[in-house]
Parts: structure tokens; sequence; C-alpha cells
């Protein structure tokens, strides 16, 4: 296939991408889980093109970028705050998982040697919050198993790759020991971690002291958790820890980082396209590499290897279900500080069980199982392990993403923390900045407020927004009911003036530039009272 039509193939997957997207949403199904069924389905049309993934280039392309977006966005405090739970799973469920399931398979599938066995439990071990919050989107789900289910996916990574690389030695050489293992463990993420947070200083002396622009600052962004994870990865450290760490540092340090609107606006437009376009297409190529997979099983009939994955995948769904709940609930009796916060009870553990489906990290580490041992021999039982892993991937995300929603209106889980309402937070925090802004003209340009007209209607606005803010926080329902009824005038306004915009582009009387800096400024007016993009 020559470069044209491998290009003209890759549009069009994204076009049918975009397609199927607009589909899942228009009959609101999870994209994740419809994309892995519509790949599947587009898999087996006669003359499709066989799709080929090179597990290398998964890890490299997909993995940094996904890791980096999703620490980026994982608060720190609640990451601190809820950490026994996040360990407990990210690092003890991975190894109950991965140790189950290596015993279990040794037992049921003839030729299944104990190394094997870890090298499939790495593998399914670690479960894909992606696919668990797009599915939760949208619903009422407390913040605590929004924390821990990301928190979780941010460690277990690592942690089930280490699993995984060790198991690969054991195959290989031919011997395995647990505490050689286990001491090679703690200085692979260690140092994983060191790496992550000395390139994340030195992105920060970067962005925060050299002269860039906007479009440096994003495109630096977009290199830096490529640069981490290589570097880790050169010397055989963990790439997965480096981005976590890295991420999370430079996350908590943005807002000395990125002083400008102009440079986060420019970021968030960069990075919400190219994660969404990444996450779509993974779980669209899940579905596509199917006729591959089963083609390279070998021995096994396709019924035996289904009957293996059905069983793996039925053991990895209640091994979390049998984790979870002593998880959540024993540290309680051991510890007073754990006794403070309010009980999950008996719901939360349910949700959180019930969303670990399995994604893109999954099937990229299956796929990365070398085809040779060192003595040129092929890999034992690699075709079956990938099959089994697809299953898995496709119960879980398939069956679990379904019914997962059903499942969070079933048992109307409702807050479990006494926190403030959201909207509230914000009133609250706009109040606080409006005030600082209040006292520094105050303070600093008293002269200014009184004989420039320009500076006296800034403090006016602000006063004016103070007033209304006070409002909404003081008063009751019917008060609330005014204040979305100005946002909806406001928002109608701004809508007016973009048509007075397009009227003023044809009649070429004002610049392009004009236009499109007086398009940003009713962007960014709009954005102060939704909180969204449109």
């Amino acid at each position: 296939m020559n470069i044209h039509h491998t290009i003209l193939l890759v549009l069009g997957l994204l076009f049918v991408l975009m397609m199927l997207v607009m589909l899942a949403r228009q009959i609101k199904i999870a994209y994740p889980v419809f994309l892995v069924m519509a790949g599947l389905g587009i898999s087996f049309i006669p003359g499709m093109p066989a799709v080929h993934i090179e597990p290398d280039l998964v890890f490299l392309i997909f993995l940094p970028p996904l890791l980096y977006e999703a620490a980026w966005y994982t608060s720190w405090n609640d990451f601190w705050k809820w950490k026994r739970s996040i360990i407990l799973l990210a690092f003890g469920l991975v190894f109950f998982t991965s140790t189950i399931v290596a015993y279990t398979t040794t037992a049921l599938v003839p030729g299944f040697t104990l190394a094997l066995g870890f090298v499939l439990g790495g593998i399914i071990s670690p479960p894909d919050a992606v696919a668990a919050a797009t599915v939760m989107k949208g619903m009422s789900i407390p913040k605590r198993i929004m924390t821990i289910l990301e928190g979780e996916s941010l460690i277990n990574d690592a942690s089930s790759l280490i699993v995984f690389r060790f198991a690969i030695a054991a195959v290989i050489g031919g011997t395995f020991s647990f505490q050689q293992a286990a001491g090679q463990f703690f200085i692979v993420a260690g140092m994983g971690i060191i790496i992550g947070l000395a390139i994340a200083h030195i992105m920060y002396v970067i962005h925060r002291f050299l002269p860039t622009t906007p479009p440096i600052d994003a495109a630096l962004t977009v290199m830096t958790p490529y640069i981490m994870y290589l570097t880790a990865e050169q010397f055989h450290f963990s790439g997965v820890m480096a981005v976590v760490s890295g991420g999370l540092f430079l996350s908590y340090r943005s807002h000395e980082v990125f002083r400008t609107g102009a440079t986060r606006m420019n970021m968030l437009g960069v990075w919400t396209t190219m994660i969404f376009v990444l996450n779509a297409l993974v779980f669209i190529l899940i579905g596509l590499e199917l006729p591959e997979i089963i083609e390279g099983l070998g021995n096994y009939s396709i019924g035996e290897a289904i009957r293996y994955g059905l069983i793996v995948s039925v053991i990895t769904i209640l091994l979390r279900f049998i984790w979870m709940y002593p998880a959540a609930h024993i540290p309680r009796w051991l510890s007073a500080s754990a006794r403070r916060d309010p009980s999950p009870g008996w719901k939360g553990p349910l949700i959180v069980s019930w969303a670990g489906m399995r994604g893109v990290v999954s099937l990229a580490t299956a796929l990365s199982i070398p085809l040779l041992l060192d003595n040129g021999t092929a890999f034992p039982l690699r075709n079956l392990i990938i099959f089994i892993t697809f299953i898995v991937i496709f119960i879980t995300l398939v069956f679990q993403g379904l019914t997962l929603p059903l499942i969070i209106r079933l048992v109307k889980l409702p807050e479990i923390d006494k926190t403030m309402p959201e909207d509230e937070q914000e009133v609250k925090a706009r109040l606080r900045l409006n005030k600082a802004a209040i006292k520094r003209l105050n303070e600093q340009y008293g002269r200014e407020v009184k004989e420039n007209p320009l500076v006296l209607t800034l403090h006016q606005e602000l006063e004016n927004d103070i007033s209304i803010a006070s409002q909404s926080r003081d008063h009751g329902e019917s008060e609330q009911e005014d204040i979305e009824q100005y946002h909806r005038v406001l928002s109608d306004i701004y809508f007016q003036q973009r048509k007075e915009l397009y009227r003023m582009r044809k009649e070429k009387f004002f610049s392009d530039e004009v236009i499109r800096r007086m398009e940003v400024q009713l962007d960014l007016d709009d954005l102060k009272i939704t909180g969204q993009e449109h």
C-alpha cells in the first residue's frame, strides 16, 4: 500500500470515527462501548483492508499524552485525601488480580505455565478510567468515587506493566524470583518518578522564565509527556510513573507556569481535540484488530479460546468485587483517621467494582508480547493470550459499560461526603476574586478610579458582579431563578452579537483581524456564565 492509499485510509477512518461518535451520542451510548462494537462490525465487511497495530507505536503515540492529560486534570488534594483507597486498588488489586489469574489459567489452559499466567494477569489487571468516565458522564456520581477511579487509573498502569515485564523476563529466562521482582519493582517505579519530576522542573523553568508564546507553550506541553516517557524507558525505568508524577507536578504549579488567558485557551483547544481523537481512535482499533488476532490462534479453536476468555472475564470481574468491599471497610476498623470519613456503605463499592472496564493499556500490552524468545523459538501461546485479552476487553467494555448507567440509576447513590455544591463553590470563588480585584483597585489605583472613566467603569462592573454573587448566595430559590434568567438573557445577547459580527464581516468595512478579536472576547464572556465550551 503506497503512502497516498495509507493517508486516504487513515482520513477515511477518522471521518467514520467522528460519524460514529455523533451517532453514539445521539442514541445515548458511551462512545468507547459503541466504537468497539462498530470496529468489530466494520472489520468483517468484505474487502475491508486488514488493520495491524504496532504495539510499540500504540505505547509511544497513545499512552504518554493520555496519561499526562489524566494527571493534569487530577486534583492533587483529592488524590492525597483518598490515597489509601487509590493505593489499595492501584497496587493491591493489580497484584491480587494478576496472582489469581496466573494460578487459575495455569490450571485451566493446557500448556500454560505460571509465568505465562502472570503475563496474562499483568495485561488484564488495570481498568481503563477513560471508558468508565465516559459512561458515567452527566450522571450524578459522588466526587469520592470519581476521584478514586481516576487516581487508580493513573497508578495501576505502572504497576500492571511492571508485573508484565517481570513475567515476560521469567518466560524468556525460565526462572522467576518474587523477592528479586519485588525489589526491582520499587527501583523501576521510584526512578521513573524521579525522572518525571526532574523533567517537569526543567519544563517549569522553560515555561516560567523564557519568553514563550501561546503556540510555543502548547507545543511544549504536547512534547513534555513524550520526553518524560522516552527518557525513563531509555534507562529501563517506568515511563508511566514518569509521565504521571511529572504531570501531577506541572498541573499543581500551572497557575505559575501559564499566566495568560491566551495561553490557557490555546492549550485547552489543542489538548481537548488531541485527547478526544486519540481516545476514540484507540477504541475503534480494538474492534478492527480482531480478525488478525483470530488468524493467529493456531492450534486452539475459536470456541476454546472464547471459553477461556469468558472464564477469565468472569474471574476478573468477580475479583474486583471480592477485593473492593474489604478494601473499603477494613481500613475503617483499623484506623481512626479512616473512621472520620463517612462510610461508603455498600453502594459506593458496588459502583467502583462495576466500573472496572478494560481498554487501551491492556490491548497495547498484549500486542507488545515479543514474537520470539531469545533462542529464536516462538513465544509460547502468544496469540491465545492476545485473544483472551480481547475477550476480556470486549466483555467488560460492552457488558459492564452498557449496564453501569442502569446500576447507577437503580442504587441512587447520594453524595457520600458533605461538601459544598459546586455551583455554590463557584459563586463564592467568583466573589472572592472580585473582592480581591476591588481591594487592589482601591489600594493601588485610587486616583485612576476617580480620573479615568475606563477604570471607573471596571470598578463599577466589579461591584455589580459582587452584588449579583452576594444575592445568589444569600437568597433563596426565587433569587436563583433570577440569576438563571439573567444568564439566559446574556446568552441570547451574545448570540445576537455574533450575528451582528457576521453582518459586519459581509460589509467588509471592518478587518477580519478585528472581527476575530471581537469573537474571542464574546467567547470569553460566554464562558464566564456557561462555564464550558460550546
